[in-house]
């Protein structure tokens, strides 16, 4: 058993859907066959072992009905009822109640065959009996008691029953092999997908990744496999593309002030150390680059962790949003005196968000950054709360200069920024919303920007409401 389970194993799939397409087929096509044989073998036996009840009550009938004195005289209208009652291939006669042939007819059967019998009671009897079918019952008339014996050959029958059987065979055999005919062609309809998958795949070797399956417009799980690979190879080109944007973007971005750093040490490499003037201003230059560095790998991390983060259910807790809402409004008024931040958050009071403070208060701060660097000349900020159903909705809405369309689906990818110019400068790296987006998805809730139709932008935080604890 093990042999034929390793040699199985090692069968390639078509064959084995071919095997077991074939072998239902075939289970099919012999429980058909055997269920008709079996009903025609046993109709055709029921059919003639009525009909020769018939015969037997017609005959019983006639001789009742004339009256016949049976075991007197001459027996020639009796023979005569007899032949007229007898078919072809048969016998008819008459025993006296000791068993002996009184009246016999017969044609083409010899009398011989047929070993003669009683039938003591009132019963009719019928049975298959050495290729021929027997039907005895007793009859009485006047005082002559006997037996009527009927006996006919089922040799036509069994004939067609054996043709029918060899018949059956036949088709047996001919549905073997449509069967494997069948089972192939089943099998290959169920591995084309998979094929087309496989060469699919062996083009995303070759060509890249922008191969895709054929769609096919159909309700079925093919299709929907189809389709989920389909979409599996966008959301990997996708990635992919994403990640090498990001590796160009990282490497431009690191390049700038390591190249600023480079040209301004060999300068004092070369002569510029010896000029009290020319050192400071270098060294002050290679201070801000640095400190840009420092932020932007700050960032990266921050990034990084943002996407790898899952908060347990013990930090996914904020009691106090209003609280810390205006605590931040507040910092980031000092930090930026000339704007104004106004808060309305009275609807969350009393309630508890599922997210933790320090995410809270990080995505508030980027998303207020943001508002702050692109407010134009209006140097006013507004944060209303309120609550829908079973979610907190924060939003952050500022004057400035708004977003245009084009941009707006690609705002969320890291390093991307509106105005190109901006790269590296105090306006930041373009990583701030997509920490903010990592951070809101980690703990189920969702973040938004659209433009004010008033001018502006507007930022909404979505994030699920906890219920009250016991």
């Amino acid at each position: 058993m093990s042999r034929i389970g390793q040699f199985y194993s090692r069968v390639p799939i078509h064959w084995k859907l071919t095997i077991w397409a074939s072998l239902l087929l075939c289970a099919l096509f012999a429980t058909s066959n055997l269920i008709q044989f079996v009903f025609v073998d046993k109709w055709m036996a029921g059919q003639e072992q009525r009909r020769m009840e018939q015969d037997m009550k017609e005959l019983l009938n006639l001789l009742l009905s004339k009256e016949v004195r049976i075991g007197e005289g001459d027996h020639t209208d009796i023979r005569h009822y007899l032949e007229r009652a007898n078919r072809r291939d048969g016998m008819i006669r008459i025993l006296t109640d000791g068993g002996v042939p009184l009246i016999v007819t017969a044609d083409n059967m010899p009398p011989a065959v047929v070993q003669a019998d009683l039938m003591p009671d009132s019963r009719m009897g019928t049975h298959y009996a050495d290729g021929m079918l027997i039907s005895r019952s007793p009859i009485t008339i006047f005082d002559f008691q006997g037996t009527v014996e009927i006996a006919r050959s089922v040799e036509d029958m069994e004939q067609l029953i054996a043709a029918f059987y060899r018949i059956m065979i036949i088709c047996c055999l001919v549905a073997i092999m449509v069967s494997v005919l069948g089972g192939r062609l089943v099998a290959r309809q169920l591995i084309k997908p998979l094929r087309s998958m496989n060469e699919t795949i062996r083009k995303v070797k070759q060509n890249g990744l922008q191969e895709r399956m054929t769609p096919v417009v159909a309700k079925d799980d093919i299709s929907a496999l189809k389709m989920m690979f389909n979409e599996m190879m966008d959301e990997v080109e996708r990635s992919f593309l994403q990640q090498k944007q990001f590796v160009e973007d990282a490497s431009h971005e690191l390049r700038t002030p390591i190249a600023v750093l480079e040209g301004h040490l060999a300068l004092l490499q070369r002569w510029g150390k010896h000029n009290p003037e020319v050192l400071d201003e270098s060294l002050r230059i290679s201070m801000e680059e640095l400190s840009r560095l420092k932020k932007l790998v700050e960032e990266l991390l921050t990034l990084s962790r943002a996407e790898k983060l899952e908060p347990s259910v013990a930090d996914m807790r904020c009691e106090t949003p209003v609280e810390l809402l205006s605590s931040v409004a507040g910092k980031m008024g000092i930090a930026h005196p000339s704007f104004t931040f106004k808060l309305e958050a009275e609807a969350m009071e009393g309630v508890s968000l599922a997210i933790s403070d320090s995410h809270l208060e990080g995505v508030l701060r980027i998303v207020l950054d943001n508002a702050v660097k692109y407010s134009g000349h209006c140097q006013e900020v507004s944060v209303y709360a309120e609550l829908h159903g079973e979610e907190a909705v924060i939003s952050i809405v500022d004057k400035g200069i708004g977003i245009q369309d084009k941009d707006l689906p690609f705002i969320w990818d890291r390093f991307y920024q509106a105005d190109k110019s901006r790269s590296g400068s105090s306006h930041g790296y373009g990583l701030g919303l997509s920490i903010a987006k990592r951070m809101m998805q980690s703990v189920g809730g969702a973040i938004s920007l659209a433009n004010h139709p008033d001018g502006g932008t507007v930022a909404t935080l979505m994030i699920p409401i906890l219920p009250e604890k016991d």
